[in-house]
């Protein structure tokens, strides 16, 4: 945050007296005066866990949104395919990113992921992360996910409206972009904390709508579904850039 006039005026208080000069810049000032000078934003601790299978998580997830993410600084990212990494990685990290398939099937890594959500930090699940993977753990799916996909069209082309231009995770997203991914038949049960619908997908000549960018209602922690992100025809969209941007940031508070 840059100091301001009156953090610059404040220092007399130190016993230094000085006339104030208009056209010099604050920032000027503050190295003349022992007032708080700018502090850069800390980047965004995030570990992005990806794996499995019908997917290159490496090549879209671990190389290029990475770099999308890295990019002036937002975020640090580590990635993993090891899920028994995780774990130990928890405590230090401001957002969790979920896109793997592959199974998560260690009860402390369960209750850890709980246990992280609960204590108010970021969660993003990202595409493979919001299907129906794991049978023997119904809880993801009911209260992270507030539901899931069992089944998407066949990869191809589609459009997205943005249905919230003012939620900080659309903002400055296009208001309807189309690309070719396989779009997710994603539903939400009803039996879950519920959705707030950011993005639809549609396809011509069909009257099947689905969300394709929602938040869950999740009364402790902020989490950010993003049913995009197949091949490059997503990483590589601005508007896809630009969503997992604003997610990351609007998750961990920044």
């Amino acid at each position: 945050m840059e100091c301001n006039l009156f953090e610059a005026v404040a220092c007399k208080t130190a016993g230094i007296s000085r006339p104030f000069y208009p056209g010099i810049i604050v920032e000027r000032l503050c190295g003349q005066f022992p007032c708080k000078c700018s502090e850069k934003a800390k980047a965004i601790r995030i570990l992005m866990v990806g794996g499995g299978s019908s997917h290159d998580f490496d090549k879209w997830y671990k190389e290029v949104d990475s770099r999308t993410l890295t990019q002036d600084g937002l975020a640090t990212v580590t990635y993993t395919s090891d899920v028994s990494s995780i774990l130990p990685k928890l405590p230090d990290i401001d957002v969790l990113f979920l896109t793997n398939n592959q199974p998560m099937e260690d009860p402390e890594l369960r209750k850890a992921i709980f246990a992280f959500v609960n204590a108010g930090k970021g969660l993003v699940l990202a595409h493979a992360a919001l299907w129906y993977n794991w049978k023997d753990w119904p809880e993801y799916n009911l209260q992270l996910v507030s539901g899931g996909s069992k089944g998407h069209d066949k990869y191809g082309q589609f459009e997205v409206d943005v249905v919230d231009v003012k939620h900080p995770v659309t903002k400055g997203v296009n208001q309807k972009f189309s690309l070719k991914d396989e779009r997710y038949y994603y539903k939400v049960d009803a039996a879950g904390p519920g959705i707030k619908i950011l993005a639809n997908s549609s396809v011509q000549g069909s009257a099947d709508i689905y969300p394709s960018v929602f938040v869950v209602n999740n009364p402790k922690a902020r989490i950010v579904g993003l049913a995009l992100g197949h091949d490059a025809e997503s990483h590589d969209l601005p508007a896809y850039q630009k969503l997992i941007r604003n997610a990351v940031k609007w998750v961990s508070h920044k």
